[in-house]
């Protein structure tokens, strides 16, 4: 699943988990199981909490987890998340839930003495036209994307009050900023799901019932880039390890691939050989979404997962876990 590019000199740690206790809350999602598996070769205690002993909306049942835990670091990855569909129907919890985990999780860690912090931001913090490769100064430079403005605020206010901790109360706070994800633990249900676990239970129902075609949402034409969420899980390691400042660290690969170039690469990986089928009618949403990723790359992290071996990854998790 990895390729064979040699890595650059990466900076050095000045944070090492080795021996500390860290929390990761939202470890039974896509990117904290995946966390929670990068930590198991990192020598650290690594903490859990599930909604059912501490739901993350509630002030004070986050402030009586971190009291209980004592952690000595957090990736806050709990997140209300979902597609278009997901977004524009459910404005009210995508952007109160999201407000309320990031205001808590990011004031309970200060109450509790955590010494560092990593928040996970989302691509769609963008505006909807930003300059492309988005870099990270692209923040608030423009109007946001209508079809995920509700989360995108809430995650923009994640990161703002990230930064204004550590202006404030010299907390080693940071924040990471991910282009789209997938990979084990996706979700999978066509109301709520991203475009890579929409587009392998579509073509995976098609070819087991034969169907000549499969209908695709929007035009295919939007571009868009795609990392393993097992990558994102190993940069935030490197980060919250090796960096420390008030800017967002944009996460990606640096290349991207039209939706309708993505279905061709699902479908050879699932074996289909139909035609598709553009519904033209259903939003694209924004036309870009790049990430330029050159102050990651200057750290010296690099990704490894190839997007066709991360698709057979995430395919076989799929009919192992979620396929009906």
């Amino acid at each position: 699943m990895h390729n064979a590019e040699t890595a650059p000199v990466a900076v050095p740690v000045i944070f090492p988990l080795a021996g500390k206790r860290v929390l990761v809350a939202g470890h039974r999602g896509m990117v904290g199981s995946a966390v929670v598996r990068r930590l198991g070769g990192a020598g650290c205690i690594v903490l859990t909490a599930g909604r059912g002993e501490a739901d993350m909306r509630r002030q004070d049942a986050v402030e009586a987890l971190m009291r209980k835990l004592t952690p000595d670091a957090v990736f806050v990855t709990a997140a209300t998340v979902g597609g278009i569909l997901a977004n524009s129907t459910r404005p009210a919890e995508f952007l109160y839930d999201n407000l309320m985990i990031a205001g808590n999780m990011i004031e309970a860690a200060r109450q509790a003495g955590v010494k560092k912090l990593l928040y996970l931001g989302s691509s769609c913090i963008y505006p909807r036209l930003a300059k492309q490769p988005m870099i990270e100064a692209e923040l608030l430079a423009g109007p946001l994307e209508p079809t995920n403005q509700w989360y995108a605020v809430a995650k923009i206010a994640g990161l703002k009050l990230c930064a204004a901790y550590r202006r404030q109360w010299r907390c080693d706070f940071i924040s990471a900023q991910p282009t789209n994800l997938y990979g084990p633990g996706d979700r999978y249900d066509l109301e709520g799901s991203h475009v890579i676990p929409a587009l392998i239970m579509k073509i995976d129902r098609a070819k087991r019932e034969n169907a000549p075609s499969v209908e695709i949402w929007g035009s295919g034409k939007p571009r868009r880039e795609f990392l393993h969420v097992d990558d994102l899980a190993d940069a935030m390691v490197f980060l919250i390890e090796r960096y420390s400042d008030e800017s967002h660290v944009n996460v990606g690969w640096g290349k991207d691939l039209t939706v309708a170039e993505l279905a061709g690469l699902v479908a050879e990986v699932v074996g289909y050989k139909g035609k598709f089928r553009f519904d033209t009618s259903k939003p694209d949403g924004s036309p870009r979404k790049l990430l330029d990723t050159g102050k990651l790359d200057a750290l010296g992290w690099r990704p490894r997962v190839r997007l066709k071996d991360g698709l057979a990854d995430a395919y076989r998790w799929y009919r192992e876990h979620a396929a009906r």
